[in-house]
């Protein structure tokens, strides 16, 4: 959903700043209005920071080290500007460094630290904002710091292990290919121009090769103008809702993979609202950070209906069974966790155990898929060479 920049005033003719989502700039306004709030300015949000390492952005790997250095810091008794101060002059990613400046700026200006991070959320999403702000009103800033640091950690290392499980069976995938794709049009033409010299009559598996080789030479460069012509359209369809929401439902059910990113996507569902528990964000924001960064539209809307339920009454663990997204066992767990009072504690336990699991359904898709692999490309390059042998043993047969 787009993001909005707004200046107006707030209760008591205070001036406020900050960051909204919605569909376009009206929507953007009633719903400021909605928060009594006279708007002044509102405006799109320029696109000039991106997250995830790329493009000269800002990496999980620096805001674990800026989350660890600064509950340090705040441990030790350094007051916050001077934090900030010196995590500037630690940084040595350029636009983080700039983003930290700014908030420094913003914080010795009078605003809070969660205020000022939240007017950069390209850098600092809303649980992050969230966790400070709960850290700042329960006095434990430094404890939700470096719960935050901890939490980075286990999620990058949960999302490598996911990423890591969906490039090697696509890299093996490719290599395959590639490989029957050079012999149709490499080695199988050496065969075909040898065949014809001898002008005897071919094999049908032969012939059938022969014919595929040249159909694949000639429909290589549009097959492939297609293909990219193809992702880019499926690029763009994929940006959509309805797009998203198709290929998340796929994938779910995609046999092994399936059963892959459910776990990740359960264990991330744990951890993060085990986390802004913890840390002392109410449970019904928790619950909305928690679809937001999900990474899944079907999860997503499986919390956001779970939230619904919870805001008008509801205990959490009915509506998590209902979504049928869930696994039983999580729910019952997380029924006793609430029963007992322990929520986030059992949250946490959920995450560790679905962190092994998938670890394990990691090593299982890696085991199942290298053998397939292997045998797929061998029956299908080993029946490309021996059908092109085919007219010399039926030669030499001849001969004797």
């Amino acid at each position: 959903m787009p993001v909005f920049l707004y200046s107006g005033r707030g209760a008591g003719a205070r001036t406020v700043n900050g960051e909204i989502e919605a569909n376009d700039k009206q929507e953007a306004i009633s719903k400021l209005r909605q928060r009594r709030i006279v708007v002044q300015d509102v405006r799109s949000k320029p696109k000039d920071i991106k997250v995830g390492g790329f493009g000269g952005g800002v990496g999980v790997k620096d805001l674990k080290i800026f989350a660890r250095l600064f509950g340090t810091m705040i441990n030790a008794g350094l007051p916050i500007d001077q934090c900030l101060q010196i995590l500037v002059d630690q940084m040595q990613n350029k636009t983080f460094r700039r983003t930290i400046a700014e908030v420094h700026n913003q914080v010795a200006g009078g605003e809070s630290l969660s205020e000022a991070m939240s007017k950069h959320k390209a850098v600092f999403d809303n649980l992050f904002v969230h966790m400070v702000n709960a850290g700042e009103t329960g006095g434990a800033l430094a404890m939700v710091f470096n719960r935050l640091a901890v939490y980075l950690e286990k999620a990058d290392a949960l999302r490598r292990k996911v990423k890591g499980a969906m490039i090697y069976p696509t890299v093996i995938a490719c290599v395959a290919i590639g490989a029957t794709i050079f012999l149709l049009m490499k080695v199988i033409p050496v065969f075909a121009n040898m065949f014809k010299d001898l002008g005897a009559d071919l094999p049908k598996p032969t012939q059938f090769v022969l014919t595929l080789s040249q159909i694949v030479q000639q429909t290589f460069l549009p097959a492939v103008g297609v293909a990219i012509v193809g992702f880019f359209i499926f690029k763009r369809w994929h940006k959509t809702a309805n797009g998203r929401a198709t290929v998340d439902k796929f994938m779910l059910k995609t046999p092994v993979i399936g059963s892959v990113i459910r776990k990740s996507a359960v264990a991330r569902f744990t951890r993060t609202l085990g986390v802004l528990i913890s840390s002392g964000v109410p449970i019904l924001h928790g619950l909305e950070i928690t679809a937001k960064t999900s990474g899944n539209v079907v999860i997503q809307r499986a919390v956001d209906k779970v939230r619904k339920d919870v805001s008008e009454g509801r205990n959490i663990t009915q509506p998590l069974l209902e979504t049928a997204v869930f696994p039983a066992m999580v729910c019952q767990l997380i029924a006793v966790g609430e029963q007992t009072g322990r929520l986030a504690e059992m949250l946490e336990k959920i995450a560790d155990f679905y962190d092994e699991e998938v670890d394990a359904a990691v090593a299982a898709m890696t085991s199942l898929i290298e053998p397939i692999v292997i045998v797929l490309m061998g029956i299908v390059i080993g029946g490309l060479l021996v059908s092109m042998y085919l007219p010399m043993f039926d030669m030499i047969g001849a001969i004797k």
